[in-house]
């Protein structure tokens, strides 16, 4: 049986990849800092059949990804899939010359150095697998391409570095498939209810990216299952 873990897996778009992918026959690791939260999210797919197991993290917190390292080893002997999901908006991120340090730096704490803690963390158990995968939930707010609109400048930079992650860890683990994802604007607690797109499809691409697209595919920023700039 496959496994995958998604930080952030409680809610949102991080539950509904870890649902579908439960769904594949994947033994679902729920990663979430929140415990009550997640072992709910866990039960809400056992449910319906499929293997999830809680997994307490904060991706911020060097000493909780090491815990949470081996806490996933006494469950399971390799890591195929990890989906870099958890990510933060703070409150006051509107205008890049009113935003402070201290909200920058704990946006890249989560968003960005978060994503490159988890995937360090766990690189040996995902060198165990035949088809090591990491996904890493970005935005298209991230991209260069095109210039920014001023929304969110915290949050935007992040997603720019993190592409950057992205783009170095590709060349730094030739065998792993590693990609970023913008799954559009979802209708999530982040994303709110006037967002254009559902849960399931801001979801495709990261289970599509997790499951059956080609381990070849890597070092590359997708939106719908395509291909997008930097």
């Amino acid at each position: 049986m496959k496994t995958a873990l998604i930080t952030g897996a409680n809610k949102g778009i991080g539950h509904e990849v870890a649902r579908q992918l439960a769904r594949k026959g994947f033994h679902v690791f729920i990663g979430a800092r929140n415990r009550d939260a997640g072992r709910k999210a866990v039960d809400q797919i056992t449910k319906k059949g499929g293997k999830a197991t809680f997994l307490e993290i904060d991706v911020a917190d060097n000493a909780s990804v090491t815990a949470a390292v081996r806490e996933f080893a006494k469950a399971a002997d390799q890591l195929d899939v990890l989906v870099n999901n958890a990510g933060i908006m703070v409150d006051g991120d509107d205008a890049i010359l009113e935003v402070s340090d201290e909200l920058v730096r704990k946006t890249l704490e989560t968003n960005t150095l978060g994503a490159l803690r988890v995937t360090r963390a766990f690189a040996s158990l995902l060198a165990k697998s035949k088809a090591p995968r990491v996904i890493n939930v970005s935005s298209g707010g991230g991209q260069l391409t095109g210039g920014a609109d001023g929304w969110a400048p915290a949050y935007c930079i992040s997603k720019t570095a993190l592409n950057g992650v992205t783009s170095q860890l590709a060349t730094a683990l030739p065998k792993f498939a590693i990609n970023s994802v913008c799954p559009g604007w979802v209708r999530t607690d982040m994303g709110g209810r006037n967002a254009t797109r559902s849960v399931e499809e801001g979801a495709d691409t990261i289970v599509w990216l997790a499951s059956d697209a080609p381990q070849n595919l890597t070092g590359k920023f997708l939106r719908d299952r395509k291909e997008i700039p930097w």
